[in-house]
């Protein structure tokens, strides 16, 4: 395998993987496949039986999730196939994770029950992985009726156009995003696709993300593959990875149910769903921005303005991440008004039951879940518009990191997850992840006056607004005691910066 190539976005056009047939793989692939019941199991499996891989490194895992009877394997299978019994939970996403715990294969394929692969599925997917290993391959798929047909059949036929009737199939409503987008190499957010039942991923991958969402019963797929965008890999179709699933979708039998049943799972769980999440004053199970402010050294008074200033902002799907030595915190006995650490246990007792701020005392190294994280001084409040005008920024072109330079010197910064998830894959020891970033995803450095814009200067005294002006006139009252206000310095980001930074 050659080593990991940095690759911009999703455009895997470096990639160039052997032709079908014309090469020798060295990779093991376990292909996990969950089932309950499994009416047409027999047709999947008579296909994996036919498949160009070579048998001695592939072996098929049957998941039997509470099957009634027990699932028993056919006749016509692979060499390397068993049954592995479901002993706790339920669901695809539980079955799932049971045969990939399972797995001995270096590449985790999910297939379905009822999906019956072409002769070069599972080889046209796994010559990816021989190239790198960052990757998801995604197979294709189309709906059709359930022919009445052998698995012997099903084992024999050169091509799935011989024993299926594709002309009248439906297509899968991924394939039409993946052509518009130049096979995801120019996608926004390539995981989309990626709604199952055949892609194929390295196993360290698949357990590096945590696996899919047991409690995710709709959508596992897409909750999964976006864990997986997050962690920074890139996504492949490949068109020669053909596969029919039998029988239509859910969506096709009660399109409003089915979708109505995903919703909640996703917008709890993809912050990058905007559409999901309209509903005012709600809180969701992952923010839509981690606010890591280091507060090692810092008054409360200080701290607490910053977390004021963070979470009133208009943007409000955040949580605000305080890291500072909270272990070192003891509840022994101690000298209360004079304990050294006096500050650091005001902020722990005034934030620690409030759900949207978080203690820790080192920041993980990427935010994921969550798509977006804030890291700048903890004495530069936020201003309502700041995150909201730096993600309009970012999103334009998918920049990878947003640094705006402080007058002081110093930063802020507003962090891509899947770049810095990319950009730990990609880096060595010591190397730094913003030149890689600014190579996978790009570096923009931008001035304050956008995210921090001055406070509004007041009116000379007696000047209308101009809804003063549009008004219909009334008769002239008593004008109150002109008051002049000061045009102070504090109105500028470099004003409001030196009086946060000026000894108290």
């Amino acid at each position: 395998m050659n080593a990991r190539p940095a690759m911009t976005q999703n455009d895997y056009s470096p990639l160039s993987p052997p032709e079908l047939g014309t090469w020798s793989p060295a990779l093991s692939v376990s292909v996990v496949i969950p089932a309950h019941g499994g009416p047409h199991l027999e047709l999947t499996l008579a296909a994996l039986a036919a498949q160009t891989y070579p048998d001695h490194l592939m072996e098929v895992l049957v998941v039997d999730d509470g099957s009634e009877p027990p699932i028993r394997l056919p006749e016509l299978r692979p060499v390397n196939t068993r049954i592995v019994p479901v002993t706790t939970g339920w669901g695809i996403s539980n079955a799932v994770n049971t045969g990939a715990k399972a797995a001995d294969g270096e590449i985790i394929q999910r297939l379905d029950a009822d999906m019956v692969a072409c002769r070069e599925h599972i080889e046209a997917l796994a010559r990816w992985h021989h190239v790198t290993d960052y990757l998801v391959t995604i197979g294709m798929k189309r709906f059709v009726q359930v022919p009445t047909l052998t698995a012997e059949q099903v084992f024999r036929a050169g091509h799935l156009g011989d024993v299926f009737d594709l002309a009248s199939g439906v297509s899968s409503s991924t394939e039409a995003t993946i052509a518009k987008t130049d096979r995801l190499r120019k996608s926004r957010n390539p995981y989309h696709v990626c709604t199952g039942p055949t892609f194929a991923l390295p196993r360290e991958v698949f357990h590096a993300v945590g696996g899919l969402d047991p409690t995710v019963v709709r959508g596992e797929d897409t909750e999964f593959a976006y864990r997986l965008a997050m962690h920074g890999v890139v996504f492949i179709p490949d068109m020669e990875a053909q596969a029919v699933h039998l029988g239509l979708p859910a969506q096709h039998r009660d399109r409003d149910r089915a979708v109505r049943a995903v919703e909640p799972y996703l917008a709890h769980r993809i912050p990058l769903r905007r559409d999901l999440r309209k509903d005012q004053g709600r809180r969701w199970l992952v923010p839509y921005v981690e606010i890591v402010l280091d507060v090692t050294d810092t008054s409360e008074a200080v701290v607490r303005q910053a977390v004021a200033a963070a979470l009133d902002g208009r943007l409000q799907d955040v949580v605000v991440t305080l890291v500072g030595p909270w272990a070192r915190l003891h509840d022994g006995r101690r000298a209360v008004l004079s304990d050294p650490l006096f500050e650091m246990r005001l902020m722990r007792d005034l934030f620690a039951h409030d759900d949207r701020i978080r203690l820790i005392d080192e920041a993980a190294p990427t935010p994921a879940p969550a798509p977006f994280r804030y890291r700048g001084p903890v004495e530069v409040a936020l201003h309502k518009v700041t995150l909201e005008r730096m993600i309009e920024t970012v999103q334009k072109d998918l920049t990878g990191v947003l640094v705006v330079d402080l007058p002081d010197g110093r930063t802020a910064r507003l962090e891509r997850t899947s770049a810095l998830g990319r950009a730990l894959l990609l880096a060595a020891p010591g190397d730094d992840l913003d030149e890689i970033i600014q190579t996978t995803h790009g570096v923009r450095h931008e001035d304050p006056d956008r995210y921090w814009p001055p406070a509004p200067q007041p009116k000379p005294a007696g000047e209308k607004t101009t809804a003063q002006k549009a008004a219909p006139q009334k008769p002239a009252a008593p004008l109150p005691p002109i008051v002049t206000v000061p045009a102070t310095e504090e109105r500028t980001l470099l004003g409001r910066l030196k009086s946060a930074l000026r000894p108290s």
